[in-house]
């Protein structure tokens, strides 16, 4: 009877134990909204400092009324350029909350690619896929108000669209030219169109001082095409949550692309054709409705200082 009573007492205790964590991931954890700060020494030399605000993986659902108030203060460190790396769209109604979320930034210079929940709503899915890596393949149509959440972008916010294509923005008193690809991880990216674009703008006669790459999701054939056949000198992405479900430490468990897991989430240099540059992957700051949980791994946004190279 004593052995009988100390197992059931142990077996309450872990049950306790997996409701209490599972609470944490879900209530507290996924909803510790972080700023994150670095530096990379890329802009020629002296050149006065740029600070980028990198933004991705909102989700956007209705309600979420915290990260709306921790994005809108974001503002107040006066970014010269916001980087958004797409999958806004966490809910079908969710573009109502993505403009008030958004309009302190009206005006700022700001560049922008797609992800795939920006075409797609959420749906539910086996979560152990998600650790077995495993994709099933789901035909339907896109189903969110992608031309709505492109007027807010890139009419009203004034934003500039790098889907597969290139452009010269001014920021922070620099002219930075840009290049982006659409999601890779649904096979929208279309680099060579992105990189002929790029090549428009030298045979124009544009001139820049900087370029940064930018892409949704991290795959290792986008990577490779911008270190080895542009300029770029640091890259931008997003669409890993970091891993979202991470073991102690943030070590990511899973980057849900082909890229290494240890570089799922922060910056790390990425090296193809016998040149290295920055890549800085934003562990986003949502997480879709059907599996609204982290661990070790609580939502962010990065300020990103770019200053001259030494």
């Amino acid at each position: 009877m004593r052995i009988a009573r100390l197992l059931g007492t142990g077996a309450a205790t872990l049950i306790a134990g997996g409701l209490g964590f599972v609470a944490w991931a879900a209530a507290i954890e996924r909803r510790r909204f972080t700023l994150r700060r670095y530096e990379l020494p890329v802009l020629p030399a002296g050149s006065t400092p740029v600070k980028v605000l990198h933004l991705a993986d909102f989700h956007f659902a209705p309600g979420q009324r915290k990260k709306q108030r921790f994005v809108r203060g974001l503002a107040k460190h006066e970014p010269d350029l916001v980087i958004a790396t797409g999958d806004n769209y966490g809910h079908r109604d969710g573009l109502a909350g993505i403009a008030e979320m958004l309009e302190p930034f009206r005006g700022v210079p700001g560049l922008s690619v797609f992800g795939s929940n920006d075409y797609y709503g959420p749906i539910f899915k086996n979560p152990f896929t998600y650790f077995t890596g495993k994709k099933i393949k789901v035909e339907r149509q896109p189903d969110l108000d992608e031309a709505g959440l492109r007027q807010l972008l890139f009419d009203d916010l004034g934003w500039v669209d790098l889907t597969n294509s290139a452009a010269i923005v001014r920021a922070g008193g620099l002219r930075i030219r840009a290049v982006g690809v659409d999601d890779p991880h649904i096979h929208l990216d279309r680099p060579d169109a992105a990189l002929a674009d790029l090549e428009r703008l030298a045979r124009r006669g544009g001139e820049w001082d900087v370029t940064l790459g930018l892409v949704h999701a991290p795959y290792q054939r986008i990577l490779n095409r911008y270190v080895e056949d542009t300029d770029v000198a640091a890259i931008f992405a997003g669409h890993t949550h970091g891993g979202q479900v991470c073991l102690p430490g943030g070590r990511a468990i899973i980057a849900n692309c082909d890229l290494p897991k240890d570089q799922a989430g922060g910056v790390s240099d990425w090296t193809a054709g016998g040149r290295t540059v920055p890549l800085h992957v934003s562990r986003g700051l949502g997480t879709s409705i059907y599996a609204p949980y982290r661990t070790f791994c609580p939502p962010e946004a990065s300020l990103i200082t770019l200053t001259a190279r030494n």
